[in-house]
């Protein structure tokens, strides 16, 4: 029975994987070989798409054009670091007080403004599109980098997931460094932040693959097409471009892959403490 569990569990996981596979193939493959197999849905032709898990003829060609002779794909990718980098450094500095704040403050309608901000954090972009885009357009950040940086810096899913993790501190512990003299910043710097730590590294590690892979805030908020970021590389995808849309594909994952790999145990703690009830 277990084997049969395990064999059913592996043919679920390929297929999740299958994807990916698919991308690191196509990455491999040259034109010819590519549009032989993708002609009949990127040429509008008759028929079927057809693939191969391995190429018969495996290049490298397309990862040297993207990385050497494609000056735009580096511009992109530098504004998706910096787009990152700006989001998760704002979400650090306003959303790790704000989820102490909650945890271990008493103040009036607490529990109604918390209810507000988990409130925002289930609503979809598009119910917040066009508030975000009216404050935008009135502080004349619009097509700017900060036009997409700010509303992912004041996010409020992160403090959430802080928030789960701070509340789990004992207030035993608390209370003995208020005894032994400690103030309140330094009972957040030297205690809170540390015991909150894989609250802090679960929170980063969403907000990352939540950031890298932004599309619809880009598209909204940035008209300047040098503005955009990597996500956005090759919107439109026709056979000649099909080559370097894989391999852009497979260098865009990356990252995310390796930060996934880093952060899956900080990740697993978050969903578990997520899925916690208060």
């Amino acid at each position: 029975m277990k084997k049969v569990i395990l064999v059913i569990l592996g043919f679920f996981a390929l297929l999740a994987a299958y994807p990916v596979l698919f991308l690191a193939a196509g990455s491999l493959m040259g034109k010819q070989e590519l549009a032989g197999y993708l002609a009949p849905v990127l040429a509008k032709g008759g028929g079927y798409a057809a693939f191969r898990l391995f190429p018969m003829y495996p290049t490298l060609r397309a990862y040297v054009e993207l990385l050497l002779d494609s000056p735009g794909y580096f511009i992109m990718f530098w504004n998706s670091v910096r787009i990152t980098a700006g989001i998760l450094l704002g979400q650090l500095l306003a959303g790790v007080p704000a989820a102490w704040g909650f945890a271990r403050f008493e103040f009036p309608f607490k529990r109604a403004v918390f209810t507000v901000y988990v409130t925002l954090m289930m609503m979809p972009f598009q119910v917040t599109m066009l508030s975000n885009y009216l404050v935008l357009d009135q502080m004349g950040l619009m097509d700017t980098l900060w036009a997409v940086i700010l509303p992912g810096a004041f996010s409020t899913f992160p403090v959430f997931i802080m928030y789960r993790f701070f509340t789990g501190i004992p207030e035993a512990v608390v209370e003995s460094a208020r005894i032994d003299g400690a103030g309140e910043w330094k009972i957040f710097l030297h205690l809170g932040l540390p015991l909150g730590s894989g609250g802090i590294c679960s929170a980063m590690v969403l907000g990352f693959l939540e950031c890298w892979n932004l599309i619809e805030q880009p598209l909204t908020f940035l008209k300047n097409k040098e503005l955009w970021p990597l996500s956005l590389y090759l919107p439109d995808i026709g056979l000649l471009e099909a080559p370097a849309a894989f391999a852009a594909s497979v260098v865009v994952l990356l990252p995310a892959f390796f930060i996934f790999l880093g952060g899956q145990d900080y990740l697993e703690q978050g969903i578990v403490a997520a899925a916690v009830k208060e």
